[in-house]
């Protein structure tokens, strides 16, 4: 333990000394460094046998492929993992129907709600019915020897036992040998603080199952984040799940509100990924239109003069004043408060039809503010309706301001966190030149000298989410289940999907450099290394002396501070682990 925290405090200081100056960016970087350097920033980390094939292909081939994902077989890889999670393939009224709340099954059991009218989901709603009145029976007897007594009518004493002190495996498999009925008769007959820890403990298919019986709200999320997880680590248009990470994050939106949970799964399927290599203008109007981020920022409330209801207090700035600092122009774009305010009159009455039964974007003409307004020098007629907001999005998504700031975020991402600004002025003029086309805008930065210099190599700093699924990458490890990769990486400090502030989760590397955190990822690359992470298969790593280990995961040479921290033991799995804990593996 001493020596990690060590390892953890050498590593923040290695992190933080990695800044570049202005003379590195007019540095070229060799020819080898080159193609380990499309590797760390335009995928999630190279896996083995990619270096190998992007000499074959040759970088540029290469890149254009990654610009054009649509031409890119997808992995049968991913498609295996993804099969199981249905979900994924549902619109938000079906989630609603098939997943509902607890708040939802009360009301249908108070009277207060219909019950679905899908047979399969009416059947479950009953079932959790029947099963809420039991538990709120169990619940109010708190006594142990209770509790015992219900255990022991279920499970075995060496199955209770080994619930109460065997390993995660041992726990999965007596989870996974119970039947269906018994499986439902234990979940029902724990308390709260119990049932979490056996859905954790579960197998995959069980753990489904315990969540869709618990919280099947949950198993939405679950199959979100597995879903993010399987696309980072096993998908073939690497370019494309990265640009979906960077654009969610600037057009956050919180899992944990309210519909949000539900909403989720439609907005990045198609408010965001349809739109990472397409028009700017396209994926603002998509993302303003999407009831994920209407009800996130409760603009799906928002009401001219007048028209204030019994739940809301008339006009709603949040969504016209995230637009400007966040979506568009950025913080210093020259916008006012009084901007803001206009901004958010303009879009009073973009709102959710039915929003707690799965309904769309709808505009409502008599929520609308009619009066003129002003906004960044432009007058907006009075008597408008829906168009005063389209007229906005078209005003700032062909700002200079807006294409400086979206440029800017680019180039922190994929070169640094003070990019050069000859770069980002080009990049700037090359959005604007083109509408807002960020495959060209992507092109012009893939394509300067800044990307491919030495102040570009080795720049950034993982996030806990890079860093975990680059860490599988490099094992070539079998993901069977995420569940646990998930909660690793939340533990990190990033659970996905769960950036309560709009900003999302940030670009920069002081947010993801210090001590606690990258003593985190150390202990985590030690078991994964020893294949102790559950859910995860790694084959045991090949005996060998230390370099040649960290070359394999590294696909370059180790530092020297590396090598004397990997040279002091002979285990070839925590040579392995030491390496992908340290600085080198931490960069990207």
């Amino acid at each position: 333990m001493k020596f990690q925290v060590l390892a953890a405090s050498i590593a923040v200081a290695a992190l933080v000394a990695a800044t570049s100056n202005g003379n590195a960016f007019r540095q070229k970087l060799p020819r080898d460094e080159q193609i380990l350097h499309a590797l760390d920033r335009l995928t999630y980390g190279p896996r083995p046998g990619d270096v190998a094939e992007l000499e074959r292909l040759g970088l540029k081939k290469w890149i254009d492929d990654q610009l054009h994902p649509e031409r890119i077989p997808e992995s049968t890889q991913l498609a295996e993992r993804l099969a199981p999670l249905d979900s994924l393939r549902m619109d938000t009224a079906e989630l609603m129907e098939h997943y509902p709340s607890p708040q939802r099954v009360r009301q249908i059991a108070d009277g207060k709600a219909p019950l679905p009218d899908d047979p399969v989901a009416r059947a479950a709603v009953r079932n959790m019915m029947a099963r809420q009145e039991k538990r709120q029976m169990a619940a109010a007897d708190n006594d142990q020897e209770a509790l015992a007594g219900r255990l022991q009518d279920i499970l075995e004493p060496e199955q209770i036992d080994t619930l109460r002190s065997g390993t995660p495996e041992e726990k999965r498999a007596v989870i996974a040998a119970l039947s269906p009925e018994k499986l439902v008769e234990l979940s029902d007959a724990l308390p709260p603080k119990l049932r979490g820890p056996l859905i954790a403990a579960a197998p995959p298919e069980v753990r489904r199952t315990l969540l869709l019986m618990n919280a099947p709200p949950q198993a939405v999320a679950a199959d979100l984040t597995a879903a993010k997880l399987y696309r980072a680590i096993y998908s073939n248009r690497q370019l494309a799940e990265i640009l979906d990470d960077f654009w969610f994050n600037h057009f956050n939106v919180f899992m944990d509100k309210g519909i949000d949970r539900y909403e989720i799964t439609d907005y990045e399927a198609h408010a965001i990924e349809p739109h990472v290599l397409g028009k700017f203008r396209d994926l603002l109007e998509a993302t303003a239109k999407s009831p994920a981020m209407l009800f996130y920022l409760d603009n799906w409330q928002s009401r001219g003069p007048g028209q204030a209801g019994k739940k809301n207090t008339g006009l709603n700035e949040n969504y016209g004043r995230e637009l400007l600092e966040l979506h568009t122009m950025g913080v210093d774009g020259g916008y006012t408060q009084r901007d803001v305010t206009e901004v958010a009159r303009c879009f009073t009455g973009w709102s959710i039809r039915a929003p707690r039964q799965g309904g769309g974007f709808f505009y409502n003409d008599r929520w609308h503010d009619k009066g003129a307004k002003v906004v960044l020098g432009v007058t907006i007629p009075a008597g408008g309706g829906m168009d005063d907001g389209e007229k906005v999005l078209d005003i700032v998504s062909t700002s200079p301001a807006t294409a400086h700031h979206i440029s800017l975020e680019l180039a922190q991402k994929f070169v640094a966190d003070n990019p050069p600004a000859s770069l980002v002025d080009r990049m700037t003029k090359i959005f604007l030149k083109s509408g807002g086309d960020l495959r060209e805008v992507m092109k012009a930065m893939l394509d300067s000298a800044e990307f491919w210099s030495v102040g570009a190599f080795h720049a950034k700093v993982k996030t806990p989410f890079e860093m975990v699924a680059s860490a599988i990458r490099a094992t070539n490890a079998d993901v069977e289940d995420a569940f646990t990769l998930s909660n690793q990486i939340a533990k990190l400090g990033e659970p996905i999907y769960r950036k309560l502030e709009p900003t999302g989760y940030s670009n920069v590397n002081a947010e993801w450099v210090n001590s606690s955190a990258l003593l985190g990822r150390m202990n985590f690359a030690l078991a994964l290394a020893a294949n102790k992470v559950p859910g995860v298969h790694l084959e045991p790593v090949a005996a060998g002396d230390a370099q040649t280990i960290a070359r394999g995961l590294l696909f370059a040479d180790a530092t020297e501070q590396t090598r004397a921290a990997i040279e002091k033991t002979q285990r070839p799995e925590v040579i392995a682990g030491l390496v992908m804990g340290s600085p080198d593996f931490q960069r990207r």
